[in-house]
C-alpha cells in the first residue's frame, strides 16, 4: 500500500522522465512504422509494463521469472533489431543527422492528377493485352532494401515507360517496379512472397509477392495478371481482386491523391 502511494506522489523531475520516456516511445514507433518490427517493439513495451506492474504488486517469484527472461531477451533484441539499428546509426553518422533522420520528419507524397492517369492508363493498355505487371507504391517505409535489389531508373511516371518495362520481350519485366516520391525509382526488383497457406489457388507468383511485400511494410502495389488480365491491389496483405480501371483510380486517388 505505502509503495502505491509513493507511486501516486510525483513530482516535476517525474513529470519529466515520463515525457522524454513517451518522447522516446513515439520516435522509435515513427522509425519502426509500417515494418514488421513494430509489432514486435508493441510487444515488448506490453510485456515492459505488465513486469512493473508485477513488481509494484509485489509478485516476487513473477517478477523474478519475468525480469531474467528480459534480461536474456536484450540479446536477442539485437538480433531481431539488426537491420533497425544499423540503419539508425547510419543516419546518425550523416553531417546532419536532424535533417536526414527520417523519424524527425514527414513524408508526403501527394500524386498529381495527371501522374495517376498514367498509372492508370497503363494498366488498362497492360489489362487489354495481358501483360502481366507488379507496381509497388511507397509510404511511409523507403524500402531501400526491396529498391537496391533491382534496376535504378530514376524517372517521372510515364505511360509509356510503364508499358516498355513490362513488355515480355524486355529485360525489366521480370520483377517489380518501385515508384517512391512520385518518381519510379527502381524496374526488375525482387519482393518476398507471402508464405500464407490461405492463398486462392488461381493467383500465381507476382500476386504472392505483391501479398509478402504489403504483409511486412505499408505500401501498396497493383498488379496486372498475365493470365486474365484483371487489375488488382493489395494493402496490409489483403489483395482486393478486379478492380478495374475505375476501382485502381479511385485506390491511388484515395490513398496517394492530393
Amino acid at each position: 500500500m505505502l509503495s502505491l502511494i509513493n507511486f501516486l506522489q510525483f513530482g516535476l523531475a517525474d513529470i519529466l522522465d515520463i515525457l522524454l520516456a513517451s518522447l522516446l516511445f513515439y520516435l522509435l514507433f515513427r522509425w519502426l512504422r509500417g515494418t514488421t518490427a513494430v509489432n514486435i517493439f508493441i510487444g515488448i513495451l506490453l510485456f515492459y509494463i505488465l513486469w512493473k506492474l508485477v513488481v509494484l504488486f509485489h509478485m516476487d517469484l513473477l517478477s523474478e521469472i519475468l525480469g531474467q527472461f528480459l534480461n536474456v531477451g536484450l540479446v536477442a533484441l539485437i538480433v531481431i533489431f539488426q537491420p533497425e539499428i544499423r540503419k539508425f546509426f547510419l543516419y546518425i553518422g550523416k553531417s546532419n543527422p536532424l535533417r536526414n533522420i527520417e523519424l524527425m520528419r514527414e513524408k508526403s507524397e501527394k500524386y498529381t492528377e495527371g501522374q495517376i492517369e498514367q498509372i492508370v492508363r497503363a494498366c488498362k493498355n497492360m489489362s487489354s493485352s495481358k501483360t502481366g505487371a507488379l507496381i509497388v507504391f511507397t509510404k511511409a517505409n523507403p524500402l531501400d532494401d526491396i529498391i537496391q535489389t533491382g534496376e535504378a531508373i530514376n524517372s517521372e511516371i510515364s505511360r509509356e515507360l510503364i508499358e516498355t518495362i513490362f513488355f515480355k520481350n524486355t529485360p525489366l519485366h521480370d520483377g517489380a517496379l518501385v515508384i517512391r516520391d512520385r518518381k519510379m525509382v527502381a524496374a526488375r526488383c525482387i519482393l518476398p512472397v507471402s508464405q500464407k497457406d490461405n492463398i486462392p489457388s488461381h493467383l500465381g507468383l507476382r500476386h504472392r509477392a505483391s501479398i509478402g511485400v504489403t504483409e511486412n511494410t505499408d505500401c501498396m502495389t497493383v498488379i496486372v495478371s498475365e493470365q486474365t488480365g484483371n487489375i488488382s491491389y493489395c494493402s496490409g496483405g489483403v489483395i482486393h481482386e478486379n478492380v478495374g480501371d475505375k476501382g485502381l483510380r479511385e485506390m491511388l486517388t484515395k490513398n496517394f491523391g492530393a
